[in-house]
């Protein structure tokens, strides 16, 4: 009975021991999370966790958790709500990190809703950034999905809200004289040479 109590006590001891110590070295690191926690989330050292999926020669699907290159701005140690991720019209199986969801019209008016805009700094932060890889102003492009939804699509389809270029205006000209055409020839196919070995 003594010995029975002694291993409980040992073992809530040992576990209590693990929770500190993994709080003081570190917090999230993003090989140790699941495939249900993984995607935006940020691990201790402010870079963002990616899912990864790798098909086994079985076939079996494997997921893994990796940490990607992307830093997180201010942010850390943050495993995103299941409130924030319904609210910003996202799934926890999203599988890397792409701007491609940004030419979706559903998803831009979630994200751009104040369920998720006023409430989920992590993920309005990282579509921020994606966004403004693409040459978009992510508050702009809110602003356009508010009003001419289409209207805003286009402009990330077509690099985004930028400033025009200089125009220059000029004149047409037309070649002096009349056009000579040209022969081609067909050169014989030769093998290269081998270097000496």
């Amino acid at each position: 009975m003594a010995s029975n109590i002694s291993l409980k006590t040992l073992a809530i001891f040992a576990l209590a021991i693990a929770v500190c110590v993994q709080g003081t070295l570190g917090g999230i690191t993003c090989e140790n999370l699941d495939q249900n926690t993984c995607a935006f989330a940020v691990s201790s050292s402010s870079k963002r966790c990616v899912l990864e999926k790798h098909v086994k020669r079985s076939g079996e699907e494997v997921y893994t958790c990796r940490t990607s290159e992307i830093e997180a701005d201010k942010l850390q140690d943050l495993i995103e709500t299941d409130q924030c991720i319904k609210g910003c019209g996202l799934d926890r199986k999203t599988l890397g990190i792409s701007s491609d969801s940004l030419l979706e019209s559903r998803f831009t008016e979630k994200l751009c809703s104040p369920q998720c805009y006023g409430s989920c700094s992590n993920i309005v932060d990282l579509y921020f950034n994606l966004a403004a890889g693409e040459g978009v102003f992510l508050p702009k492009l809110c602003e356009a999905s508010q009003g001419d939804k289409r209207r805003g699509m286009s402009e990330i389809r077509s690099s985004g809200i930028v400033a025009p270029g200089p125009v220059q205006s000029g004149k047409l000209t037309v070649a002096p004289g009349p056009v000579q055409p040209v022969e081609f020839t067909i050169a014989p196919i030769v093998a290269p040479a081998l270097p000496p070995y």
